[in-house]
């Protein structure tokens, strides 16, 4: 008769690299346990949240929890699919028991500003309860999440990048991807409104989903744009990123925008077409000008030119700058003062905030658009010094703000995403184009206290389309900095566009893991 496995201590859990289906198998074959598991994360979180920045609040009943989900494994119960697995979410998601700060000083009472405690979970915190997973802490963001390349304006101070500290770490999910790069933790939640899932992914060297805009909920989190805003995991490989996105995607009444990816969704999930060979005669836009009138450094053009052998020799067929003469690149106008981000669609916000605000609950801190401003007025967030400054010079914002319990008129918007589409569509049925995939950065990371920001290739584009994209690590530039590839596609095209980056991950193994310091 075969003996159980022994479990292991936590002190001997080696969390570097640690898959989903690895700790699945430690669990069926009894030398893992949750308990174990999370309090291995603990230790490493102990060891280098301080110097990285990345956790800003830890949830004491973790441990507890993950004994919980131990005792149910232990009788037989029916888990969730990510039952006992470590992970992290954003600041701004509502989570019960701890406050809602969007990084902001002003909101948040240990530093002079008042608490948003939350009366529920939002929809995607409590799809990662019902998952099992084990939620250790809130993560790192800059104020409001205005910023898709850094954190260092938080209340908490700025997050590191965990593969080069001296570097940009993306944002405004900087601390989401800190944390699952040094592998504090397994998977982490982030949102995106203009580049705050890729840029941090890619940043750090991660595999990002930013989903179709309606496949995974966004009510319970602080907006920026209810237009744009997406909510989408954060994780070191393309398949614990596909099983996160499997928990978050799906309808619910809070948020009516989901009820558009009902039958959208693949059948036996977004692993299902997982495969080494899922880029075998598959049509790939290039990126080119046609895209964006922005060309790439010279190495990141060298980068480039290898990934493309690279998917050639996995059989994909490529299509040079497919978007030329569409007219694509002309549609985007980066909003004034701002030189590289096109904002449109964020008009919204005083609306969306009100919303926000009403779902806390009756024994909220603030509950109308009103009270927040009034509570955050010696820093005004559109003022002429304010994080969101040119919000005045979008030409729909000034009718938002004047009324925000009415929904705005944003025709000008969906004007320019309908065209965004339609350019879009015509493009990938003229070419017969599966997805594109683009270097995700026109060039290398920028210092994290310089004025540089990160040079993207996507943001804008597939925010305001909401088309959907996926990143994955491929190569690094000669300073060390990550070079990344994303796939993008057609609406509700996360399926295959994760087949591809699964494909190439598995075929170029491009990413180490970083070398931490205490």
């Amino acid at each position: 008769m075969s003996q159980p496995a022994k479990s292991v201590s936590h002190d001997d859990v080696d969390l570097i690299g640690l898959t989903v289906e690895q700790i699945e198998a430690g669990f069926r074959a009894g030398s893992l346990t949750a308990e174990t598991l999370v309090k291995a994360s603990l230790k490493r979180i102990e060891k280098y949240n301080k110097r990285y920045n990345a956790i800003i609040f830890m949830n004491p009943a973790a441990v507890d929890e993950a004994r919980a989900i131990d005792k149910r494994r232990a009788a037989g119960e029916q888990l969730g699919p990510l039952a006992g697995v470590p992970v992290v979410v954003k600041d701004p998601m509502d989570m019960v028991g701890f406050p809602t700060t969007g990084g902001w000083s002003l909101l948040y009472s240990k530093t002079g500003g008042v608490d948003l405690m939350p009366a529920t979970d939002s929809p995607v915190v409590a799809r990662m309860r019902k998952a099992g997973a084990i939620i250790l802490g809130k993560t790192n963001v800059p104020v409001l999440s205005h910023s898709g390349s850094h954190a260092n304006d938080s209340w908490a101070g700025p997050t590191l990048n965990v593969t080069m500290p001296d570097r940009l770490p993306g944002g405004s999910s900087a601390g989401t991807a800190a944390a699952v790069g040094s592998s504090m933790v397994v998977l982490g939640l982030a949102e995106e409104t203009g580049g705050s899932i890729q840029n941090p992914a890619s940043a750090q060297d991660l595999v990002g989903i930013k989903p179709t805009i309606g496949l995974v909920p966004n009510a319970g989190v602080v907006p920026i744009s209810g237009n744009r805003d997406v909510v989408g995991p954060i994780a070191r490989c393309v398949r614990d990123a596909a099983l996160c996105l499997d928990v978050l995607a799906g309808y619910t009444a809070e948020d009516p925008k989901t009820l558009a990816g009902v039958g959208k969704r693949p059948k036996g999930g977004y692993t299902s077409r997982l495969s080494a060979d899922a880029l075998k005669g598959k049509r790939l836009g290039l990126y080119g000008l046609g895209w964006r009138n922005q060309p790439m450094s010279d190495e990141a053009l060298s980068l480039y030119e290898r990934a493309k052998k690279e998917l050639k020799e996995l059989g994909a067929v490529l299509v040079d700058d497919p978007f030329a003469g569409s007219g694509f690149a002309d549609l985007r106008k980066p909003t004034p003062p701002l030189a590289n981000f096109d904002a449109r669609g964020l008009e919204s916000i005083p609306y969306d905030l009100q919303k926000y605000l009403e779902r806390l609950g009756p024994n909220a801190a603030l509950k109308t658009f009103a009270e927040f401003a009034k509570a955050t007025e010696s820093e005004n967030a559109f003022g002429p010094k304010g994080v969101l400054s040119f919000m005045p010079n979008l030409p729909q914002f000034k009718a938002a703000l004047d009324d925000p319990s009415r929904p705005p008129d944003l025709s000008e918007f969906i004007t320019l995403k309908e065209t965004y589409l339609n350019i879009f569509e015509d493009v990938f049925i003229r070419e017969k184009l599966d997805a594109c995939v683009f270097p995700q950065m026109l060039e290398e990371l920028p210092p994290l206290h310089g004025k540089g920001t990160i040079r993207e290739t996507t943001v804008g584009e597939i925010n305001i389309a909401g088309l959907p994209g996926v990143n994955v690590p491929a190569g690094y530039y000669t300073s060390g900095s990550p070079f990344s590839l994303i796939f993008v596609g057609h609406l509700w095209s996360e399926a295959n566009l994760l087949a591809y980056a699964y494909a190439y991950e598995i075929a170029t193994k491009h990413r180490k893991a970083p070398a931490l310091q205490e």
